[in-house]
């Protein structure tokens, strides 16, 4: 499903994303490298087993990032204009290989662009909950989408 545009999201729409996904050694090793993160907990079978956790943590970058992705395609997909940011992003629960994530999605707040007419601010919190329906990453991004109509913009 592509992405929609600004002027039809309310304030409210909620999704849960079809898109789950297994997070296997592999993916950690690889995002955690690439990323020049040298944290032992990530990395190291024999530190990880000394931790509180007792075993490998996932990389808490490579879960936002997955998060974030797995909502694309039912968000922003082919409608973005750009990412403005990310806020209050937690970390509420670690996550580890073999869990299995999925993610959701509610508009918490539109608004007018003030510079581009053709375009509207939307913010989406985000969430990303484990198998054992945890919540292990939540923020809110801001996303300027572009309009589907051309229409004045109505005060939101």
């Amino acid at each position: 499903m592509a992405g929609r545009f600004f002027d039809q999201w309310q304030v409210g729409d909620r999704i849960t994303h079809d898109i789950r996904r297994t997070v296997t050694e592999t993916d950690n090793l690889l995002f955690t490298t690439m990323t020049h993160n040298p944290q032992p907990l990530h990395l190291d079978v024999e530190a990880a087993k000394a931790s509180e956790f007792g075993q490998i943590l996932v990389n808490g970058t490579f879960t936002f990032a997955l998060m974030v992705g797995l909502s694309v395609g039912d968000t922003t997909l082919g409608t973005l204009v750009a990412n403005l940011g990310y806020d209050q992003l937690v970390m509420p629960k670690p996550v580890f290989i073999g869990d299995t994530l999925r993610a959701t999605s509610e508009v918490t707040e539109l608004r007018d662009s003030k510079s581009r007419p053709n375009a509207g601010l939307v913010t989406f919190r985000h969430e990303l909950i484990n198998q054992r329906d945890e919540v292990v990453c939540r923020c809110l991004r801001t996303a300027l989408l572009q309009r589907q109509s051309s229409e004045e913009p109505q005060n939101r």
